[in-house]
């Protein structure tokens, strides 16, 4: 598992864009820009209301373009502040996971939040700079390192094999395990809607954008 798992690139003969993948996503232009607050409407006004009295303070990121959506982004952001701030894992391996999803998703916007996270709670920067270039870090410790093979199988395969899950018991428990895969679908899910939407990353953060992944 020296690399990240390759996304496939949808080519023109799947009716995809010629170049896609190829493009880091902070280069294009944001397609769901923030809503004025007065043209909200009842549900979305409740969406963007709890967000602000939550532990985010605001509606950013992912929650921009979700706000189109608002019966979906209720529950939505309720899972993520319980897989962000209170889930059976540590604060290190959750914000070391996330890392690893917005790799392989080239997700500039969650990269550029949970690298200063990451690195506050003790993933070296010689980890966080191998894999932004998309390989597997050799300075990884044990755990970090247990992390990264379970989110690359799981994505890969679409499922762990036995020994991994014995694994992943011994270290996390079971609602551990349970709150690393969700936390993985989350972060996919979450990468998925700012890739979509294009949203742009954040500005003002020291932290070096991603790379598109080779194709």
């Amino acid at each position: 598992m020296e690399q990240l798992q390759q996304l496939p690139a949808a080519g023109p003969s799947q009716g995809g864009c010629p170049l896609w993948g190829r493009t880091p996503q902070a280069s294009r232009g944001d397609r769901m820009p923030p809503l004025a607050r007065e043209a909200l409407d009842e549900a979305q006004r409740a969406a963007a209301d709890e967000l602000i009295a939550g532990p985010r303070k605001a509606v950013k990121g992912p929650f921009i373009p979700l706000l189109r959506s608002p019966r979906l982004l209720a529950p939505l952001q309720k899972a993520g502040e319980y897989l962000r701030f209170d889930s059976a894992l540590s604060r290190r391996v959750s914000e070391f996971a996330t890392l690893v999803v917005a790799r392989q998703w080239t997700q500039q916007f969650e990269w550029f939040v949970h690298v200063p996270l990451a690195r506050q709670e003790g993933t070296s920067a010689e980890t966080i700079e191998t894999l932004r270039s998309g390989r597997r870090p050799s300075s990884m410790s044990v755990e970090e390192a247990f992390v990264y093979d379970f989110v690359v199988e799981l994505t890969a395969h679409r499922g762990v094999c036995d020994a991994t899950f014995r694994e992943c018991v011994e270290r996390f428990g079971e609602r551990g395990l349970i709150d690393l895969v969700g936390l993985i679908g989350y972060f996919t899910l979450v990468s998925m809607v700012l890739n979509v939407a294009h949203t742009p990353a954040g500005t003002g953060v020291d932290v070096t954008a991603l790379p598109a992944l080779p194709p």
